[in-house]
């Protein structure tokens, strides 16, 4: 009689700890976020932290900002972190996000060749820069994925009176290192967010040639997702994973993060 009652002990202990480690497998939440994120290695910053925080692990999607409003509408992730304010606010309007908040923001640059052919050094402004690239006619790569950095580029033609096309205009389809690889082989300018070309090693003739106007800011929001919409998904991890991103623990974990002794994003939450 002892050793069935110890038997069903020890069963009742393993079935026990198998539940609580399905348990503990489940305590995760899906993120469709952006290249430029996951590229910087910021994630791999901030993960570790919340996960201690709370038990809930992170598993990142990274994807251009078009595409990470796919999953999204698709209910494909739990959360959304991107870098189109634009758009974050028609995913919301549309039902598709719950809210939309400030988290960070960073700038973009545009970086090219060291010699800068088209003297981008010289511009009074980026909308000066972008004109004297297709005066110039000097090759440029452009991702042309509808990533964050794709809009805020075409935008930036567009105000500066440029339909860009032909030869030296090159759309890859390709993320942004992908891009900067494209860009460096071919001493071609790219525009790129600060933290990626913080990260990028493949530099080659590449140099920064401009920054710093206004227009160039990089802001980052986070998404929950519509319950209405997408009442399966897990809500309430995902909350969490929200409103840590705005709390002052995770405000000052974004805050701590540096590369190569530079900070890479600026935390910004209301």
């Amino acid at each position: 009689m002892k050793n069935v009652l110890r038997n069903a002990a020890v069963a009742a202990t393993a079935l026990f700890a198998a539940t609580a480690a399905h348990a503990d497998r489940d305590r995760y939440i899906t993120l469709a976020s952006t290249t430029s994120t996951e590229a910087s290695g910021l994630f791999e910053h901030l993960v570790p932290q919340f996960r201690e925080a709370t038990g809930i692990d992170v598993r990142v999607v990274a994807v251009g900002t078009g595409q990470a409003f796919e999953i999204g509408r698709r209910g494909d992730a739990d959360i959304v972190l991107v870098h189109d304010t634009t758009g974050e606010e028609e995913f919301v309007a549309n039902n598709y996000g719950r809210e939309r908040r400030d988290i960070m923001y960073n700038d973009f640059i545009l970086v090219g060749p060291s010699e800068d052919t088209a003297g981008l050094r010289d511009a009074d402004s980026a909308l000066d820069a972008f004109s004297r690239i297709a005066e110039a006619e000097h090759p440029f790569t452009s991702r042309g994925d509808d990533s964050g950095t794709n809009r805020a580029e075409l935008r930036l033609w567009g105000e500066a009176g440029v339909d860009p096309g032909g030869q030296w205009y090159r759309e890859l389809g390709s993320g942004m290192g992908e891009t900067l690889n494209t860009a460096a082989g071919m001493d071609a300018y790219t525009y790129v967010d600060r933290a990626t070309w913080t990260a990028f090693d493949n530099r080659q003739n590449l140099e920064l040639v401009y920054e710093g106007d206004p227009v160039m800011f990089n802001q980052y929001g986070s998404l929950p997702l519509s319950q209405e919409r997408h009442p399966d998904l897990k809500h309430d991890m995902a909350e969490e994973w929200h409103q840590w991103l705005l709390s002052d623990e995770g405000q000052a974990a974004i805050a701590s993060y540096e590369l190569r002794g530079e900070q890479l994003f600026f935390p910004n939450a209301e």
